[in-house]
């Protein structure tokens, strides 16, 4: 006796399209060209030019804007102050925003009022933040007048005129604006992991801590990967903050790179040279967050 033959499965066609569904995506793409992807075209022309924003013909100069980059004080300082804010920046937001997210997946009466409360910062102008703290870090501000009143009048000190301590005042804003956003990424993962595990482990008698080092920490690594390569990458283009706080100062303690593109070209005149800021800028940016994303990625459980 033969087995009943199968059913065949049937498969859709592709349908053709035809050349006027082409047409009507063209005018989209031509202002994507013309707006987002053809100035980053020439200026990365630029970037190997002398142009002061007015000559018609500048003079191709070659790699010497980016020799300049490793000769020029402020500039290396830059860098190197970029890599700082960035790597400081990748470690604090994600054990903080793992700390709240564990925190506030608890069943609190107020977790949905906090969750808000944390998230809050995210949404807000990073300009007008920058200018909120700027009271609270003033010398004549919150946080010495705090520091004075419990006593503790050796610490205070002007926390954005001092070369020591500017940078780390705008990890300080960073971290706590941005924290909320890797809460909310890590509370999603947290949500997303069966509760069924975490009760067969308890019944087996492992501890909290065993648990949320062999569960709860590989079953997050693709919010893990999510959030490290968001926060290296804010921290690497962060301008708005320092522009707000410390404007680069004092004695270029704070600049970066991206505030040092925009000095460089609008302030100074020296197109080329910023185009070629921007360029190493845009470099680091995609060799960083991509080798990170790469190395998560294969840390992530299938």
């Amino acid at each position: 006796m033969t087995a009943p033959a199968r059913e065949k499965v049937r498969l859709p066609r592709l349908r053709h399209r035809s050349p006027v569904s082409w047409l009507l995506v063209v005018p989209a793409l031509a202002l994507l060209l013309a707006v987002h992807f053809a100035p980053q075209v020439f200026g990365g022309w630029y970037a190997f030019t002398d142009w002061n924003g007015i000559d018609i013909s500048p003079r191709w100069v070659g790699v010497d804007n980016f020799r300049r980059l490793f000769d020029d004080d402020a500039s290396r300082t830059a860098f190197y102050n970029t890599l700082k804010l960035a790597g400081s920046m990748v470690v604090l937001v994600n054990v903080l925003g793992l700390a709240l997210a564990l925190s506030l997946d608890r069943q609190l009466k107020t977790r949905h009022f906090l969750r808000a409360l944390f998230f809050a910062p995210v949404v807000m102008s990073p300009l007008a933040v920058s200018f909120i703290w700027q009271y609270v870090f003033d010398f004549n501000g919150g946080l010495n007048r705090l520091l004075a009143w419990i006593g503790l009048d050796g610490w205070t000190r002007p926390w954005l005129g001092d070369p020591g301590w500017a940078l780390w005042t705008i990890l300080v804003v960073l971290v706590w604006q941005y924290s909320g956003l890797a809460m909310i990424i890590y509370l999603a993962g947290l949500q997303s992991i069966p509760e069924e595990l975490y009760e067969a482990s308890a019944v087996d008698g492992a501890s909290t801590w065993f648990m949320f080092r062999t569960l709860t920490l590989p079953l997050l690594a693709p919010a893990v990967t999510i959030n490290a390569t968001l926060m290296l990458i804010f921290g690497l283009r962060v301008f708005d903050q320092v522009l707000g706080l410390t404007g680069g100062g004092p004695v270029n303690a704070s600049e970066t790179l991206a505030t040092q593109v925009w000095k460089q070209t609008f302030q100074n005149g020296q197109y080329g040279y910023g185009a070629a800021l921007a360029l190493v800028l845009a470099a680091l940016i995609a060799t960083l967050a991509i080798t990170q994303a790469l190395v998560l990625r294969r840390r992530e459980v299938a």
